[in-house]
């Protein structure tokens, strides 16, 4: 475990409090287990997301990484702490509301697609859209995977397209709602590295058109493609770094593995 009273002072993982918010944590814990046996998942965590930024989030196994995204978009309650998107509380959302809230609101894009086997590429992208009772067109649907490169691909099933086609269909899906945050869980993690840049240059698009992007990686190439990476260890945030370069990022995560290793050794 790192001794996280050593963390520099001058460290800040917020912005300035006048910054516009798209996503806030505001000293969130989640914790498993009860008694001594109890685990924090995550440890009184601060941090605000600007609108329109772009945040990867790094850490070593277990450090907390998809907890926080989780809780950020509602699919875990926190033990303690608040927890406000877009300007509202969602901590004690009743399971409706945060239904509604990821229909529209939050977007996720996770690791394994979550793709419906039986329905095409364009049938997955409009299907959040009509569960959520919004009237979208043909012609809206297609535009949308055109953007990521599938125009070519409406009628294929998920079977039919390789890992990165797929990928691809689910941040389409995601930027067919249009939501203020996105939450994406490894989103290059299964791609080879050109399909991994066509990701990326898709996530960036989306930034520079306002949306706010959080992103769990373990590739410091993708993390060197956002605004900011959050580095946690033991439910912390230990670090952060502003438009690093790859090399700056997987320098910094050798040193946490380091002091981590070294912790373990003399425990």
């Amino acid at each position: 475990m790192l001794d996280h009273e050593s963390v520099p002072r001058h460290i800040r993982s917020l912005p300035p409090p006048e910054a516009p918010c798209a996503l806030e944590l505001r000293g969130v814990t989640r914790s498993f287990g009860s008694g001594d046996a109890a685990v924090a998942a995550l440890a009184a965590v601060d941090v605000r997301f600007p609108a329109g930024s772009w945040t990867a989030v790094m850490g070593p196994s277990g450090s907390g990484k998809s907890t926080l995204l989780n809780c950020a978009g509602g699919l875990e309650r926190p033990t303690a702490g608040r927890i406000v998107v877009a300007g509202r509380d969602i901590t004690d959302a009743s399971d409706a509301e945060l239904t509604a809230l990821r229909h529209g609101t939050i977007g996720f894009v996770f690791q394994h697609f979550n793709l419906i086997g039986s329905l095409t590429a364009e049938q997955n992208v409009a299907l959040p859209l009509r569960l959520a009772g919004r009237r979208t067109s043909k012609s809206e649907v297609r535009r949308v995977l055109a953007d990521v490169g599938l125009a070519d691909r409406i009628h294929h099933r998920p079977r039919e397209l390789s890992g990165g086609q797929q990928q691809r269909v689910a941040i389409a899906r995601a930027m067919a709602c249009r939501p203020a945050v996105l939450l994406a869980d490894e989103p290059t993690g299964a791609l080879d590295s050109r399909a991994a840049k066509a990701v990326l240059q898709i996530l960036r698009s989306m930034v520079d058109a306002g949306q706010t992007i959080v992103m769990v990686t373990h590739d410091p190439l993708a993390a060197a493609a956002a605004d900011a990476v959050l580095f946690l260890s033991d439910g912390r945030i230990v670090d952060n770094l502003a438009r690093p370069s790859a090399r700056e990022v997987a320098d910094r995560l050798a040193r946490m593995e380091e002091a981590s290793s070294w912790t373990e050794s003399v425990s």
